[in-house]
């Protein structure tokens, strides 16, 4: 298999991480990353805040249930990010209204820029967990969003501590349809 593939098969979700710290430059590679992920009529409606203030950290880690098992990694990770979206970007082309069924693109847009971070992440011998058990509004205001900027997802980075464990997966059987259901 290519490294492609095998790096969408043994990317898992990690909750756990070393105190060795993420460079600037490893975090530059992720970024650039992300800049050439595509979207919706290239809209790249993402954006990216890397919190590094501990008292924001925290702030966002007491937004997120305790029940959820990536609460300790919201301050304990290396890296926290915070994953949102230019609302009315995506899913219009060149007028204000959407024009897909589902209304303004963004969280498949999102979905694309989180998977290559993550994957590229993987890549580079780090760990991450996308986080979406949180107050989306709160984050809003610890982060100091603009008007029309949402939060989608945090994403604890760092180099992994822990070894990922592999869900059952549903066949391809179960799900893969020729022609119709």
């Amino acid at each position: 298999m290519n490294e492609v593939i095998n790096a969408m098969n043994e990317r898992r979700t990690i909750r756990k991480y070393t105190d060795q710290e993420v460079s600037d430059e490893t975090m530059n590679t992720l970024y650039k990353v992300v800049e050439g992920t595509q979207s919706w009529a290239n809209s790249q409606c993402w954006e990216i805040v890397e919190v590094r203030d501990p008292e924001r950290r925290k702030a966002l880690q007491e937004i997120v249930p305790k029940k959820n098992p990536a609460y300790p990694a919201i301050v304990k990770a290396p890296k926290l990010l915070v994953l949102c979206a230019r609302k009315g970007q995506s899913g219009t082309i060149g007028t204000p209204e959407m024009v897909t069924k589902h209304g303004d693109w963004y969280m498949y847009d999102l979905g694309l820029a989180t998977q290559n971070l993550c994957l590229a992440a993987h890549s580079l011998g780090l760990g991450t967990v996308v986080v979406g058990w949180f107050d989306p509004d709160k984050a809003e205001e610890i982060i100091e969003a603009p008007e029309g900027v949402e939060v989608v997802s945090l994403i604890p980075l760092g180099y992994r501590n822990q070894k990922g464990v592999v869900p059952k997966h549903k066949p391809s059987e179960q799900f893969v349809h020729i022609d119709s259901f």
